[in-house]
C-alpha cells in the first residue's frame, strides 16, 4: 500500500504582453469601431421609424382632407339625384339621367368608404409605431390645408450634410474595424514577447505552509514564435484584406445611395411644386366647367351625362391636388431622412473624425 502525502499550494500568476507589433492596439480599435457602428445602426433604425411615423401622419391628414371632399361630393350628388328625379317626374329628364345620377351617387359613397378604411389602417400603423394598442388609439380628423407647403431644408454642402447620416457613419466605422483587423493579422507573423511573474506558497505541512521557507516566486521574459503554420497566417491576412475590400465597397455604395436619395427627393420637391401649381389651375378650371354644366342642365340644354362627367373631372382634380400635397410632404420628410435628420457623428464618441480610413488604400501598410 502506497503512502499518502499532502501538499498545500497557493499561487498567483501575472503576465504582461508587450504590444510591439500593434496586435492588442488594433484589436481594441476594431472592437471600438464595431461598437460605434452598432450604435450608428441603432440611430439608423430610429431615424427610419421617425420618418415612417411622419409619413403616416401626413398620409392620415391627407386622407382626412379626401374624406371631407368626398363627403361634400356625396352631398352634392344626392342633391343632383334629387333634382334629376324631380325633372324625370315632370317629364323633363329621361330615366337614363336618373340611373346615371344614382350610379354617380353610389360610386362616391363607395369611394368615401374606401378612404375611411385606408384612414383606419393608417391610424393603426401610427399606433404600432408609437407602441400603442391599435384598438384603443384614435386621432381626430384634422385635414391638411390645401395651402400647406413643405418645410424648407437647410441644404448647405451635400458632402457635409451626408456626414449626418448614421448609415454612412456605420459603414465608415466598419471600414475602420476591418482596417484594424488587417493590423491584427499582420502582427501574427511576428513573435509575441511578454513578461511573466509568479508567486505563491507550497508546503507538505499546514504548520509550515505560511512560513518563509514555503514561499516560491519566479519572474522572467517569455517569447513565442510560430515556425510553421501551413499557411494559416497568410490565409488569415488575405481574409482580413478581403473583408476590408468588402467594407470599402459597402461604404462607397452607402455614400452613393445617400447622394441618390438626396437628389431624388430634391428633384421630387421641384417637380411636385410645379405639379401643385398646374393642378390648382386645373381645379379652378373644372370648378368653372361644372358650374356651367349645371346651369345648362337645369335649362334643359344638355343631358345629365355632361354634368356627371364634369362632376367626376372636378372631383378627380381635387383629389389629385390633395395627393400631390401629400407627396410633397412625404418627399420633404424623405429629404430630411436622406440628410440624416439632424443626427451627428459625434454621438458615437470621441475619435471618429480623427480615425478616417481612406477607402482606396490600406492604412496599416503605409
Amino acid at each position: 500500500m502506497e503512502p499518502t502525502f499532502n501538499n498545500f499550494g497557493l499561487e498567483a500568476d501575472l503576465s504582461y504582453e508587450f504590444d510591439l507589433w500593434g496586435r492588442i492596439r488594433n484589436t481594441v480599435n476594431a472592437a471600438k469601431a464595431n461598437q460605434q457602428a452598432s450604435a450608428a445602426d441603432l440611430a439608423t433604425l430610429d431615424l427610419a421609424l421617425h420618418a415612417e411615423l411622419a409619413t403616416d401622419y401626413y398620409t392620415l391628414r391627407s386622407q382626412d382632407q379626401e374624406l371631407i371632399l368626398l363627403e361634400k361630393t356625396v352631398a352634392d350628388y344626392a342633391k343632383s339625384l334629387e333634382l334629376t328625379q324631380s325633372l324625370f317626374k315632370g317629364g323633363a329628364a329621361a330615366q337614363a339621367d336618373v340611373d346615371q345620377a344614382q350610379a354617380q351617387f353610389e360610386t362616391a359613397r363607395t369611394q368615401a368608404t374606401d378612404i375611411s378604411l385606408g384612414r383606419a389602417q393608417t391610424e393603426h400603423a401610427i399606433a404600432v409605431l408609437i407602441g400603442v394598442n391599435p384598438s384603443g388609439f384614435h386621432l381626430d380628423s384634422n385635414p391638411l390645408p390645401t395651402g400647406t407647403t413643405p418645410p424648407l431644408a437647410d441644404f448647405g454642402l451635400p458632402s457635409t450634410l451626408l456626414e449626418r447620416r448614421p448609415d454612412v457613419a456605420a459603414a465608415e466605422r466598419r471600414v475602420a474595424a476591418a482596417n484594424a483587423q488587417i493590423g491584427v493579422a499582420r502582427a501574427a507573423y511576428f513573435p509575441v514577447f511578454s513578461l511573466a511573474a509568479a508567486a505563491g506558497l507550497d508546503s507538505s505541512h499546514v504548520s509550515t505552509w505560511l512560513t518563509a521557507p514555503s514561499r516560491a516566486w519566479s519572474v522572467g521574459p517569455q517569447g513565442v514564435f510560430t515556425l510553421f503554420d501551413a499557411g494559416r497566417h497568410r490565409a488569415e491576412n488575405a481574409r482580413a484584406r478581403a473583408q476590408y475590400d468588402e467594407q470599402v465597397a459597402d461604404y462607397r455604395n452607402t455614400v452613393l445611395t445617400a447622394y441618390q436619395q438626396v437628389e431624388d427627393n430634391l428633384a421630387a420637391l421641384r417637380r411636385l411644386e410645379e405639379e401643385s401649381s398646374t393642378q390648382s389651375a386645373a381645379v379652378t378650371a373644372t370648378a368653372k366647367a361644372l358650374e356651367q354644366a349645371r346651369f345648362r342642365y337645369k335649362a334643359g340644354l344638355v343631358t345629365y351625362l355632361e354634368v356627371a362627367t364634369t362632376e367626376t373631372n372636378a372631383l378627380q382634380a381635387e383629389l389629385s391636388r390633395v395627393n400631390i400635397l401629400n407627396r410633397r410632404m412625404n418627399s420633404s420628410i424623405l429629404l430630411v431622412k436622406a440628410l440624416g435628420g439632424g443626427w451627428q457623428k459625434e454621438r458615437l464618441g470621441q475619435g471618429l473624425s480623427d480615425n478616417k480610413v481612406p477607402p482606396d488604400t490600406y492604412a496599416v501598410t503605409r
